[in-house]
C-alpha cells in the first residue's frame, strides 16, 4: 500500500514537476514511509512519484514507479492485486521478463499485453498512473469499489493527480476555494460525491473508472466496470444462496491475507468483524492480532457494549487482543489532526475511534488489518432499512399515487402545520418527483437547508443533491427494472456513501498511521453476488443480513449469531451536550466560515441550544459542521494564496 502523485505536461515542459512532485511525495510520506522514487521522461513532461508502504516483496526489487522491459510502460501504483500470481504465469507464458515477485510487476506486463482491458483483470484495490510513451497517454485508475482514492485536477497545459488532496495543493498554481455544489452536497451526505471535491478544481476519479489524458490534452473518463453487470438469478434457493455466500466470503478472507508482513483484524464483536476473524485464525500460523475500542464512563448501560463481544470472540479463537480506551478531550485535542489526515470533512464521529485503533495498531507492528466494511450494506444490515421497507416505502407508493398537485398541497400543509423536517421533506419529495431514498446518513433535507443557508448561498448553488440520487436510480433500473427496494438501496449506498464516506474513511486514517485496510466483505463478486438477492433472503421478520448469519453459523457463536446491530458508535450525543460542548460552540463562533454568507448562525444557535437542552439529539448535524469548520479554518482560509 503506498502513496502516487504525477504531473503531465502535454502542452509544454514547465520544468517545475519534478520539484512539485517531490513535495508532494513528501506531503503523503505517511503512506509510503519505506521508500520513494521518482520517474521523469526523457522530455520532463511526465513525472510520477511513489512513496512506499512495502508489503508484497519487502525487497528494493519492488521500487516504484516500475517500468516494463523496455522502458516504454511506467507505472505507480497503490494497493494490491491478489490474483497476481495467476496473471504473472499468463504473462511469463507470453513471454514477459519479471524482475520481482510483486503484484506491481504484473499490472505493468498486463498493460504492455493487453493495454486498457488488463485493467478489468486486476482483482483487488488499487489506485494506479501508468505512461504508455508509445501512444503518448497518460491512464488512471481506481478500483471497482472505489477502496483507494485518486484525486487530480487541469490546469492550464497540464494534469496532475494524487493519492491525497494534501500532495495536490502543494503545486503552485492549484489555488484553493470552496466549491459551493459541493458544499451543499456534503450537507446532504456528510460526504462529497465523486467526482466533486469541497476543493474547487479538484475532482476524484469515481470507483471503477478510468481516466485517459492525450498529449493534446484530451481527457476522457469511462466506466470499466459495475457491481449490475452481474447476472440476477431469481431461481436460486435460500440455502444455496447461504452456500454461495459462504463460499465467496471464505475466498474473499483467504485472498486478503496475501502479505510478506503480519496481518491482524479490527475486531468490535460484530458479526462482521467476527467472520473476518473466525475465518482468518485457522490460516494463521501464530495468534491472531485483533484490535477493539471503547469510551471512558461508556458501558453496557450506556448500551456501549462492544467490547465484552469482542473479548468473547478474541478468546473463543485464540486471538492476542488489544483494546484502546478512549475519552472525551482526545476528541478535542484530535480534530485538527481528523481535518488534515482526511483532506476533506468526513461526517462521520466513527473517524474518531477509526483514529485511535489504527494509531495502536500501528504502533504494534501490524501494517496489514482486516475490516468489516461493506456487510451491511450489501446484505441489509441497518435497522433503517428494515424501518424503509415495512413502513415508509408502502406510504411512498401510496403517496405517488396521489396527483402532483395534491402531494404539493399535502407538503405545504406539512410545513405550514410545523411536521417533522424529515416528514415535511418526504412530501417535498413526491410533489418535486424526487426519488425517495437519499442514502443512510442525510445530515440536513432541502427544507432545513432553506433555514440552514442564506437566500445568496442558495442562488449560487447550480445543481441539486437530488441529481445524483436520480443518476444511481436510472443506472439502476436500466439494468434490472425489477429491482426491489432494498436492491435500490444496497446501489445508492455502493455508489456513495461506502466510497466516498466509509471506505475512505478507512484510507485516509488508517494509511496515516502507515496501516493497509483490506476488506473481504468488498470482494468485488461476493458485493456483486450479495446484491443481486432478493430483500427476502436478507431481511426477514426482525432479523437482518439474513443469508450472512446462514453463511457463518457454522464458524461463530450463538451470542454473536443472535446479537443486535450495533455499529461503530461513538457518545457524541453526551460529549457534544456535556463536556465539549463550550469547546465545540467556540470553534464554530471563530471560524473563517462565519466570514462567509453561508449560514445562517441563528439556525446553528438552534441547533446547539436544542441539543444541550437535551430537546433533540442533533450531535450528526453539529459534527459535520465541526468538521467543516475546521477543515475551512485550515485548508481554505488559513493558508489560502
Amino acid at each position: 500500500m503506498c502513496g502516487i502523485v504525477g504531473q503531465f505536461d502535454f502542452a509544454a515542459k514547465s520544468g517545475g514537476g519534478p520539484e512539485f512532485v517531490r513535495r508532494a511525495c513528501d506531503a503523503i510520506r505517511h503512506r509510503g514511509p519505506d521508500d520513494s522514487g521518482i520517474f521523469v521522461s526523457d522530455d520532463g513532461r511526465v513525472v510520477l512519484g511513489h512513496r512506499r508502504l512495502s508489503i508484497v516483496d519487502l525487497s528494493p526489487l519492488g521500487r516504484q514507479p516500475m517500468q516494463n522491459e523496455d522502458g516504454t510502460v511506467w507505472l505507480t501504483f497503490n494497493g494490491e492485486i491478489y490474483n497476481h500470481l495467476q496473471l504473472r504465469a499468463e504473462l511469463l507464458r507470453r513471454g514477459h521478463t519479471y524482475r520481482s515477485h510483486t503484484d506491481t510487476e504484473s499490472i505493468v506486463h498486463g498493460f504492455e499485453e493487453f493495454g486498457e482491458a488488463s485493467i478489468r483483470q486486476l482483482d483487488g484495490m488499487f489506485a494506479l498512473a501508468l505512461w504508455d510513451s508509445r501512444s503518448r497517454r497518460l491512464l488512471l485508475a481506481r478500483d471497482r469499489m472505489g477502496k483507494k482514492p485518486l484525486y487530480y485536477a487541469e490546469l492550464p497545459g497540464r494534469l496532475i493527480f494524487a493519492s491525497e488532496i494534501k500532495a495536490l495543493v502543494e503545486h503552485p498554481e492549484l489555488k484553493r476555494a470552496l466549491d459551493l455544489d459541493a458544499l451543499n452536497e456534503y450537507l446532504t451526505f456528510s460526504n462529497v460525491p465523486s467526482p466533486r471535491t469541497l476543493f474547487a478544481g479538484i475532482k476524484k476519479l469515481p470507483a471503477a473508472h478510468l481516466l485517459t489524458c492525450d498529449d493534446r490534452g484530451r481527457v476522457e473518463i469511462r466506466r470499466f466496470w459495475s457491481p449490475l453487470e452481474a447476472q440476477w438469478s431469481g431461481k436460486l434457493t435460500e440455502g444455496e444462496a447461504v452456500e454461495r455466500v459462504r463460499e465467496l466470503l471464505q475466498a474473499a478472507v483467504r485472498k486478503r491475507l496475501m502479505a510478506d508482513v503480519p496481518v491482524g483484524c479490527f475486531l468490535s464483536g460484530g458479526l462482521d468483524s467476527s467472520a473476518n476473524v473466525a475465518l482468518m485464525s485457522p490460516l494463521q500460523s501464530t495468534p491472531l492480532r485483533t484490535f477493539s475500542v471503547g469510551f471512558h464512563g461508556f458501558g453496557a448501560a450506556e448500551n456501549f457494549h462492544d467490547l465484552p463481544y469482542a473479548r468473547l470472540v478474541a478468546q473463543r479463537f485464540g486471538c492476542e487482543h488489544t483494546e484502546v480506551m478512549i475519552e472525551a478531550e482526545a476528541c478535542k485535542r484530535h480534530l485538527p489532526e481528523l481535518v488534515v489526515q482526511q483532506d476533506e470533512p468526513i461526517g462521520d464521529p466513527a473517524c474518531l475511534p477509526m483514529h485511535f485503533v489504527s494509531k495502536a495498531t500501528h504502533e504494534a507492528g501490524i501494517k496489514v488489518v482486516l475490516v468489516g466494511e461493506g456487510s451491511d450494506e450489501v446484505f441489509g444490515g441497518y435497522g433503517d432499512m428494515v424501518t424503509i421497507l415495512r413502513q415508509t416505502l408502502p406510504r411512498w407508493q401510496r403517496l405517488m399515487r396521489l396527483p402532483r398537485a395534491a402531494r404539493a398541497l399535502l407538503h405545504r400543509a406539512s410545513s405550514m402545520l410545523g411536521a417533522p423536517p424529515g416528514r415535511v421533506d418526504l412530501l417535498r419529495r413526491a410533489a418535486s418527483g424526487e426519488p425517495l431514498y437519499w442514502g443512510l446518513d442525510v445530515v440536513f433535507w432541502e427544507t432545513e437547508k432553506a433555514a440552514l443557508l442564506t437566500a445568496a448561498a442558495r442562488a449560487r448553488m447550480n445543481e441539486s443533491p437530488a441529481a445524483v440520487i436520480r443518476r444511481y436510480c436510472d443506472e439502476l433500473y436500466r439494468a434490472h427494472p425489477d429491482a426491489d427496494g432494498l436492491q435500490l438501496m444496497s446501489y445508492v449506498e455502493l455508489c456513495n456513501r461506502l466510497p466516498e464516506l466509509l471506505l475512505m474513511r478507512v484510507d485516509k486514517i488508517s494509511m496515516s498511521h502507515s496501516l493497509e485496510a483490506r476488506a473481504p466483505f468488498l470482494d468485488p463478486e461476493l458485493s456483486s453476488f450479495a446484491l443481486g438477492l432478493p430483500a427476502s433472503f436478507k431481511i426477514r421478520g426482525g432479523e437482518t443480513k439474513r443469508v450472512l448469519r446462514q453463511a457463518v453459523a457454522p464458524f461463530l457463536p450463538r451470542e454473536i449469531l443472535e446479537r443486535k446491530k450495533q455499529g461503530f458508535r461513538v457518545p457524541l450525543p453526551e460529549w457534544l451536550a456535556g463536556d465539549l460542548a463550550p469547546w465545540a460552540e467556540s470553534l464554530l463562533a471563530n471560524s473563517s466560515l462565519r466570514r462567509l454568507d453561508l449560514f445562517n448562525w441563528s439556525s446553528i444557535d438552534r441547533l446547539w441550544a436544542e441539543h444541550r437542552g437535551r430537546r433533540a439529539d442533533h450531535s450528526f448535524d453539529l459534527w459535520c459542521l465541526l468538521n467543516l469548520a475546521a477543515w475551512h479554518d485550515h485548508w481554505i482560509d488559513r493558508r489560502a494564496a
